[in-house]
């Protein structure tokens, strides 16, 4: 069974930083891309980061470069955000999705998703 759990969210200042982490289980990385996705309320989903795992290339969204990162640890099957200089405008529900392959633009709809994680800046 192919199954994503997304943990790491919480509250924290702006200018804080936090560390989202994707516990992959059933995928073999070398076949999916994996994407973090937010949604904030009353906003439509969007897409911030993802990784093509077989060329390790990445892509991350305008509003977060510099701040945000994606990387991932093969050995044991994590995919993780870095989050830095956190503003109030990236609260939102934070999910890991798998793509096959490569990653897609934000009209695509990934083939697994996560439950979430909670992800507030606020003072």
């Amino acid at each position: 069974q192919l199954q994503l759990v997304e943990s790491g969210g919480g509250l924290v200042q702006p200018g804080g930083s936090l560390r989202l982490s994707c516990a992959l289980s059933g995928f073999n990385l070398d076949y999916y891309a994996i994407a973090w996705f937010r949604q904030a309320p009353g906003k439509e989903r969007e897409g911030v980061s993802c990784m093509k795992n077989s060329d390790r290339s990445i892509e991350i969204v305008d509003s977060v470069k510099g701040r945000f990162s994606i990387s991932r640890d093969h050995v044991k099957n994590m995919v993780y955000m870095e989050m830095n200089r956190l503003k109030p405008e990236d609260t939102g529900v934070y999910y890991c999705a798998a793509f096959p392959i490569q990653c897609y633009s934000d009209d695509v709809e990934p083939d697994y998703w996560g439950q979430g994680t909670q992800v507030t800046v606020s003072s």
